[in-house]
Parts: structure tokens; sequence; C-alpha cells
């Protein structure tokens, strides 16, 4: 069974006692944002994991039930499918070093224009892998497939929060989806 990593944002984060039945029903294979104080509960939280399943959309759709089903309250609002990946992460998908990454980032390897990064936090940068794995002219099932998971789920997650007793069962989203995307 293929492994998927995405990253989903939830209502809010988790409190540190709602990490056990999370880590009883995941393994561990999730990583959540944490708080302590409950004024911090305002604010959105996220989670992220590498999961096995037939589909994307199967394996977005246990970790949903998994996390919502281990902190009362919460819901997760949205799935990002296309991960953030560091100069690491991005040397151990193309099969290179991450020096020669760093290289390719700066041009002093490759055709020059490598992408820029998404994200910069605390001295890390962040790059999107859909765009990496376009510079390396790399072909991913997983990214073919990732776009319109993620859009499905996106919009049955929107549906489900405005119109509870309208949205289908998330079987029959991973059904259809299993329809369509190949």
């Amino acid at each position: 069974m293929p492994s998927y990593d995405f990253a989903l944002v939830l209502s809010r984060p988790l409190y540190e006692d709602e990490l056990d039945p999370l880590f009883d029903r995941t393994h561990g294979h999730v990583t959540v944002s944490i708080i302590s104080e409950p004024h911090h509960a305002e604010r959105p939280g996220n989670a992220t994991c590498t999961w096995q399943g037939p589909t994307l959309a199967t394996a977005i759709m246990d970790v949903i039930a998994h996390l919502e089903a281990s902190a009362p309250g919460l819901h997760v609002e949205r799935v990002e499918a296309d991960p953030l990946l560091t100069i690491r992460d991005i040397a151990e998908r193309v099969g290179r070093s991450a020096d020669s990454v760093r290289l390719a980032i700066t041009g002093a390897r490759g055709a020059g224009g490598f992408p820029a990064s998404e994200l910069s936090s605390a001295g890390h940068r962040l790059w999107r892998w859909s765009k990496v794995a376009a510079w390396y002219d790399l072909d991913d099932p997983q990214l073919r497939e990732a776009w319109p998971t993620a859009r499905a789920i996106n919009g049955w997650l929107a549906l489900r929060d405005v119109v509870p007793d309208v949205a289908p069962a998330p079987e029959a989203i991973t059904n259809a989806l299993s329809a369509v995307v190949a």
C-alpha cells in the first residue's frame, strides 16, 4: 500500500491530554500542534503525517476520523496534499545529496530557476513539492492524485461545516474519487 504525505488544518491545536488518545489511534504517525493554555485554543492547529492507504482520499479520511475521535470538539477544516519540504526532504525524494539540492537552489547546478521557497521561518526554508518535482522533471503519480483529491475533500469539509445534514458520508467521497482519480 502506498504512503501519502499531507497536512491538515485544524479548528484548534490539541491539548496535551488529547495526545495519548491520538497516539493510541495512530501509533504516533500523526504530528500535531499542541497547547497548554486555554487562551491559545482560538488559533488554528495543524497536523502532518505520512499515512498508508489504497488511495490518498482513503488515507486523508482515515486521519480525519482519528483526529476528530481523539479530541472532542476538534474539527478538520482543510487538507493540504502538496507538502512543503526541507532541503533534506527534497534530496531524499529526488535521490540526490542535500549539497546537490543546495547547489540547484543557488543556481550553481542545473538549469537555473529553481522554485522559490514557499515559507521561511526561523532560518529554515520550505519548498512546495509540486514545483520542485516539476523543476527536476519528475512525474510523481501522487501529485496527480493530490490536486483533485484535496479539492474534493476540502469541498466536502466546507459542506460538512456549513450544512452537516446534507454532507455525504466520507465513504461516498472516497468511492467517488476512486472512480475518477487514476
